[in-house]
């Protein structure tokens, strides 16, 4: 599994609070201190439409990069491509692996998000494959966005999924390039964990020789943490899967209708499962909390992840909560986990008397 940062580029890109650059180097070095293997610093796009990008340039000109971290950022065009080679290092410039023929199963939000229609997108694809076959690629992707429904014209089902990703994988297998990637987005969050198991059996039904799944889930409607679990069950031990969400839960397009409701993954929350799944993550939850905490400072608001709010699971006798601590009932007091007795220290006790232990019937 390889997991992606998101909260410097696609959590802030929705945000409207005027963030100072200062506190975005802050997050950035702090993130970086968390075990986070692959953070994404912003993106090089017009700050017309997206304000929170404005000041990239100078973010990478005054952070500290940690080695061994990977620093990228999203380009959308040959000027910002050449703007990040400026930058590069620290930033490396990201290549996909294999050459992907990708649309979107929703006209309506093609046009939104990108002015060009699902018909343009398709077009393209000849160019796509010609220029793989030049290159002499010798592996491919397919690759679908707003891939399980959309605000703006309802479910898709997994036939027409099918339909359209067996549509690129011909053209693939026309060409002789074996087809060994899969591209799953979600803008709107449609996403449900028993359609997601359904597609990805589906696929690997249909294409065994595809091995790397890429899944970009939203949350508006609160799914994308099943149906992250339900994609990991899904899938085997040779397989390679591809994630990304934010700290905090954080993020989302504006061009979906959902606004900040929309949300991605939270990373506390993300790593917190897979560490209780077993899946060793590197992660150190107390300095990940720590930059949650500090991202609410600077958007003025509660994120919306939960790890953060309630602490991990106390898995061993020193984290353990004290059998006499008061009661616990705001948020500020839960932060005990993390702060100590000095969060609750006003609370009720309402027992009669101290409990010392346990009494097992």
């Amino acid at each position: 599994m390889e997991y992606k940062e998101e909260c410097m580029r696609e959590g802030m890109q929705i945000e409207d609070v005027n963030i100072p650059v200062e506190q975005k180097v802050r997050l950035l070095e702090a993130l970086s201190e968390t075990g986070l293997k692959s953070i994404v610093v912003g993106s090089f796009v017009s700050p017309r439409y997206t304000p929170q990008m404005a000041c990239i340039d100078e973010l990478l000109r005054r952070f500290r990069p940690k080695p061994g971290i990977t620093y990228t950022a999203l380009v959308a065009n040959p000027r910002g491509e050449e703007r990040a080679r400026a930058y590069s290092p620290p930033l490396t410039l990201e290549r996909e692996p294999v050459p992907y023929l990708r649309c979107h199963l929703c006209d309506v939000f093609v046009r939104r998000n990108f002015n060009r229609s699902q018909s343009q997108e398709i077009e393209r694809w000849p160019q796509i494959v010609a220029r793989a076959r030049e290159k002499g690629s010798v592996a491919a992707g397919i690759g679908i966005n707003a891939a399980w429904g959309s605000n703006f014209l309802g479910p898709f089902t997994l036939g027409q999924r099918m339909e359209m990703l067996g549509r690129q994988h011909a053209l693939w297998e026309e060409t002789g390039i074996p087809v060994t990637h899969v591209s799953l987005g979600d803008p709107m969050s449609w996403n449900f964990p028993h359609e997601i198991e359904e597609t990805l059996r589906a696929i690997k039904e249909r294409w065994p020789a595809i091995t790397h799944f890429k899944l970009h889930f939203h949350n508006a409607r609160g799914m994308s943490m099943p149906s992250t679990y339900a994609a990991l069950r899904s899938l085997e031990a040779a397989d390679t899967v591809y994630l990304d969400g934010a700290i905090g839960g954080i993020g989302g397009c504006p061009y979906c209708g959902n606004g900040r409701a929309t949300g991605m993954v939270a990373t506390e929350d993300l790593m917190h499962l897979l560490e209780r799944m077993g899946i060793a993550t590197g992660v150190d939850f107390d300095k990940v909390i720590d930059c949650v905490w500090m991202l609410e400072e600077m958007l003025g608001r509660p994120a919306t992840g939960h790890v953060s709010k309630a602490g991990p699971c106390p898995i061993t006798p020193k984290e353990w909560y004290d059998p006499n601590m008061p009661l616990v009932e705001t948020f500020e007091q839960a932060r005990h986990f993390r702060l100590g007795p000095k969060a609750y220290e006003k609370g009720q006790r309402p027992w009669k008397e101290p409990i010392s232990k346990p009494c097992v019937a």
